[in-house]
């Protein structure tokens, strides 16, 4: 920093601007997560289709914090965000991951982020496309041994229709939709839209944003020959997931937003590799 000149010409010394953070905190507790919460951000994503597609996500980013610091450095993690938000997918959380437990001298580091993603779907008869909304969330953790934990989620719409409805009527059975939610951990690279087209093909069928007359009447009567229970949807997904050697971990949930009832029917089921 140059001298700086008073009123009267004479020059002072430079001003030194005090590092709080550094300072050590009065209570000898360490922080395990400390950072900057719900970051409205834009970002660009890898689109399987397209290349890359821009959407906005809310972002977490956490360090730990030994007690011996006060504070941490908050600017910093938008500094980091700022560089790397061209280029975030599944691919490059472990860099995001790895340059932000440098700059902020930490131990371990953690980022969330949860994204609207979008892709262009055509209706199952007369072709008419519209753009289908999916929420995506990506998860990592570095440690201090240097060991990743990535976890990559989906928000899938999904339609259900009775089986026990069907069995018991003379006409119809009641439908709902609902929503899978699923958590994974991988071995190596896969693309979102394949396993969200896993979840809409294990469900009674799958949602659409535009559907014409001979659309409808083919999602009506899909549903109708392919009754699930919500039970059953969430044993076709984990079968599935459990099929693929690609996936360590998963956890995968639905939701049925009753149609007949003033509730919602769950089921969630982990797998335990």
């Amino acid at each position: 920093m140059p001298p700086v000149k008073t009123s009267v010409g004479a020059v002072s010394p430079p001003e030194i601007i005090a590092d709080v953070q550094k300072q050590p905190s009065l209570r000898t507790i360490d922080i395990d997560k400390v950072g900057v919460k719900n970051i409205s951000y834009p970002i660009v994503v890898l689109d399987k289709f397209n290349g890359t597609q821009h959407t906005v996500a809310r972002i977490n980013m956490y360090v730990n914090l030994p007690y011996r610091h006060k504070g941490t450095h908050m600017s910093r993690f938008i500094e980091i965000l700022s560089e790397c938000r061209r280029d975030i997918s599944i691919r490059n959380i472990a860099t995001i991951l790895e340059e932000t437990r440098k700059r902020l001298h930490a131990q371990s580091a953690h980022i969330e982020m949860t994204f609207p993603y979008f892709i262009d779907k055509p209706a199952p008869v007369s072709g008419a496309r519209g753009l289908m909304e999916y929420i995506c969330t990506f998860k990592g953790s570095l440690d201090g041994d240097g060991h990743i934990d990535l976890v990559v989620g989906i928000t899938v719409p999904i339609t259900t229709l009775c089986p026990c409805s069907k069995e018991i009527s003379q006409v119809g059975a009641h439908n709902q939709r609902g929503e899978v939610r699923i958590q994974v951990r991988f071995k190596k690279f896969f693309w979102i839209e394949d396993l969200i087209r896993l979840v809409e093909d294990s469900a009674s069928c799958e949602v659409y944003a535009l559907l014409k007359r001979q659309d409808e009447k083919f999602v009506t009567e899909k549903a109708y020959s392919n009754p699930m229970f919500v039970e059953d949807v969430v044993r076709e997904i984990a079968h599935k997931l459990k099929q693929d050697s690609n996936f360590t971990w998963y956890a995968v949930e639905s939701e049925n937003f009753e149609s007949i009832h003033n509730h919602s029917a769950y089921a969630y089921i982990e797998s335990k590799r």
